[in-house]
């Protein structure tokens, strides 16, 4: 019978940590939507268009952020992993001047095409041309804090301090309402008011977050001097798979708004714009869902937990795929008033154009899920195969591949239905190559996810035990200690193991269970590798080192902490990491 204790815990897990990767991730969108409502009530359709031509290009900088982030996020954690404390207080101040300096380089693209005929490369329309300009003039300002922000939400989340993320995010949505409607109805700037609105709420957005850094009461500390720049090519060179998908949706973004230029005109870019804008803001649901398990595809994958990793997928699939299924549904029968914010009157082209973006686009949300967890799942283990395949398949291959046939055909619909097939082949894509390298059609999640026969330990090796008060605390001992007899480890080795794990858990019900009001449990894992007895306890109570506890002396009584020091001091190892809100606490015998 599988064992579901830890599956629970996760499961748990990954829903106490969505809420605040939604929202920051709804933070671009939130931009997003706030402009094509303005654009669209109060300077019309071509200004929507110009908003619709800038997609790609904000696409573009989601893929270039992602990189840096992501690249120096993942150098950092292997700094602090490693307690490498100067190479990761130099890897931080390197990452926040490299961000400068791209963002100077991006701010500068933008004035070229806001001031030249550069602008004729995206559209030849004559009357959306000088809006464009405008708005990609207001953009200008924004990017030195739009990337300098990203990077300082990554460094709020290892500096444990999210809920600041939530503060900036929050008045930056506030802000960029404030203003748009200052800029756009009061003083009737235009498409440069709806990217200065934008610009400026970023500036908020930043400067919550960086007040952190600036306050002396951050671990990472800027300093300029001695940066190794070699190292920049370090981080573009990780973080360039995190970047993939983005990148490659800018050069389906560029080829789309071709094909509805070329085929319905202005007003089709609009409509999909629109169209697109407002179902981001749904899309920061999976994008929410994808940063969370990202996180624990990594741990997993790092501790070889062949268990967990498979179960993040199954979380997906049973629980995380259902939920965003009903989001979709609900959108597609919310259509017409959702159509409404944007365009009121149904006899207009753009309405209806618009009304089945909303109507078909949803469809694709479920399976596209499925894609973009395997391709993180595909990353964090090193497939970088799969990793392409899959980010070229949904980024751009599939989408302008069907458009191409069906645009013609079809109208915008054929953009659309286009999406939508674009989910279908590349989770066809998935089986396939499961098949491809496992010989046979998947019998189970380790097949379908091709994880390799070596990696972890078989379930046989393995036993999980999952505890929720002191009675099930005293049963542990034994029934590790004949889980290991019966595995040929001996009796010794076995009973100190069973005498190990019962300390530690009854030590973290005594006192972690009794630090709050919530309910609590413990996961244990005893798994044998080689000659080495491992075991591993993971909980959700308030964080708790025990080795900094093994550590303490008393001359008052020096029998305290008996029990844990005991353990520490019988142990070939241990090792304590708080992560994501959990103890985990890994003792090798």
């Amino acid at each position: 019978m599988e064992d579901k204790s830890d599956r629970k815990m996760l499961t748990k897990l990954i829903y106490r940590l969505l809420p605040n990767q939604i929202l920051l991730a709804a933070v671009g969108s939130i931009n997003g939507l706030v402009s094509s409502y303005f654009a669209t009530n109060y300077l019309g359709v071509m200004s929507m268009s110009a908003v619709g031509l800038y997609s790609p290009i904000s696409m573009l900088l989601v893929a270039i952020s992602t990189v840096l982030v992501s690249g120096s996020t993942i150098m950092c954690g292997k700094y602090m992993g490693r307690n490498q404390q100067d190479k990761l207080q130099k890897n931080y101040s390197l990452t926040l001047v490299f961000t400068f300096i791209v963002s100077l380089v991006l701010a500068g693209f933008h004035l070229l095409t806001a001031l030249t005929p550069f602008a004729r490369v995206f559209t030849k329309d004559p009357e959306v041309i000088p809006l464009f300009q405008r708005y990609m003039l207001g953009q200008s300002l924004g990017q030195i804090p739009f990337f300098l922000g990203c990077q300082f939400s990554a460094d709020l989340l290892m500096e444990n301090k999210g809920n600041r993320v939530i503060v900036a995010t929050t008045t930056y949505m506030i802000s960029t309402v404030i203003f748009n409607i200052v800029f756009i109805p009061v003083l009737k700037l235009g498409t440069f008011g709806l990217a200065l609105a934008s610009a400026l709420g970023l500036w908020i957005f930043m400067a919550v977050q960086g007040q952190f850094f600036v306050s002396g009461k951050s671990h990472l500390k800027f300093n300029a001097r001695g940066l190794e720049w070699k190292e920049s090519l370090s981080i573009v060179h990780t973080g360039i798979p995190g970047g993939l998908s983005s990148g490659y949706q800018t050069i389906r973004g560029i080829v789309v708004n071709s094909l509805l230029a070329m085929y319905i005109g202005s007003v089709g870019i609009s409509a999909y714009a629109s169209a697109d804008n407002l179902l981001r803001i749904t899309w920061s649901v999976p994008i929410g869902m994808l940063i969370v398990c990202r996180m624990l595809f990594s741990i997993s994958i790092g501790e070889e937990d062949r268990r967990t990793v498979a179960d993040i997928m199954r979380v997906m699939f049973r629980s995380l795929l259902p939920v965003l299924s009903l989001m979709c549904l609900a959108l597609i029968l919310l259509a017409v008033p959702i159509t409404r914010i944007f365009y009121r009157d149904p006899s207009e082209p753009v309405y209806n154009m618009t009304l089945w973006g909303i109507r078909i686009i949803p469809l694709c949300m479920p399976m596209s899920l499925i894609c973009t967890f395997f391709v993180c799942y595909a990353q964090a283990s090193n497939k970088q195969f799969l990793v392409h395949l899959l980010s070229a398949m949904d980024g751009v291959i599939d989408v302008v591949a069907c458009a191409v046939i069906l645009t013609p055909i079809m109208g915008i619909n054929g953009v659309y239905i286009s999406i939508v097939l674009n989910g279908v082949l590349t989770t066809i894509a998935i089986v396939i190559y499961s098949i491809a390298r496992k010989k046979r059609f998947p019998r189970n999640m380790d097949d379908l996810m091709v994880i390799p026969d070596d990696f972890g330990v078989p379930d046989e090796d393995r036993i999980d035990i999952s505890v929720r008060n002191m009675d099930e605390v005293m049963d542990l001992s034994v029934k590790v200690q004949e889980f290991c007899e019966k595995h040929g480890k001996e009796k010794e080795r076995a009973s100190i193991a069973g005498l190990a794990i019962e300390e530690m858990a009854g030590n973290i019900v005594d006192h972690g269970f009794k630090k709050d009001k919530k309910k609590h449990s413990i996961d244990i894992r005893v798994t044998l590798k080689g000659e080495d007895i491992i075991l591993r306890i993971k909980d959700d109570c308030v964080p708790f080192d025990p080795g900094a506890r093994a550590q303490m002396r008393s001359d008052k009584d020096p029998l305290k902490n008996i029990g844990i020091k005991t353990v520490f001091g019988l142990a070939k190892s241990t090792e304590y990491q708080n992560m994501l809100g959990l103890n985990v606490l890994t003792i090798r015998l």
